[in-house]
């Protein structure tokens, strides 16, 4: 049975955070953005489409303001903000965004949003365990990643932090370290077949 707590009227505003290089954005990027905002009670999801993911190559990578504006025009929601605000603080890594972010809207209960193909690597990101203690993590189920990255490394250090996807509702107000696994119905879209299909062109 899901749980859910009512809000006050006044309460924090709920704030899911999905960065990405959106080489190129596509509807793969709005499906879990709307699970997102229903399965986790979000008031919006940030698209930060990042300058360089430092652990891409620069080859076969458009510019910053070409994948932006294919995430502008993917991400028609009234609920779903597209921002480049990684620019302007000057940040490369997630952790550094994340602690950015937090001093800027102090009063924002952030969520960071991934797809389980970036839990699968989750342990080779810079400050990685220091992420998990900065806000909530929400993964999301994504073809042909849930075996690998359920049993990843960075899964089963965290594992004594998972909570019960039906607890998803939750996880914004939760104290951190925090984390919930949402096995939501797959999309096939991915921004690699897109581009080994000729569909974008850098």
């Amino acid at each position: 049975m899901k749980v859910r707590i009512p809000r006050r009227h006044n309460a924090p505003p709920r704030v899911g955070l999905l960065g990405g290089s959106f080489n190129p954005a596509h509807e793969g990027h709005l499906h879990i953005s709307l699970e997102a905002l229903k399965r986790l009670e979000l008031d919006e999801v940030w698209w930060l489409v990042s300058p360089q993911n430092p652990l891409k190559s620069r080859q076969g990578m458009a510019g910053q303001a070409e994948r932006f504006d294919s995430a502008e025009m993917i991400a028609q929601h009234p609920r779903i903000v597209v921002s480049a605000i990684e620019t302007q603080l000057g940040t490369s890594y997630t952790a550094d965004t994340l602690a950015a972010l937090q001093r800027r809207f102090t009063q924002t209960r952030f969520v960071w949003l991934m797809g389980a193909d970036n839990l699968a690597q989750f342990h080779r990101w810079k400050f990685w365990q220091k992420l998990i203690h900065c806000a909530p993590i929400a993964v999301l189920d994504r073809e042909g990643y849930s075996n690998k990255a359920l049993r990843g490394t960075a899964a089963k250090r965290m594992e004594r932090w998972r909570i019960a996807a039906e607890k998803a509702g939750l996880l914004a107000d939760m104290d951190t370290p925090a984390w919930v696994y949402l096995p939501i119905r797959r999309h096939p879209a991915s921004s690699t077949a897109i581009r080994a299909e000729g569909r974008w062109q850098v």
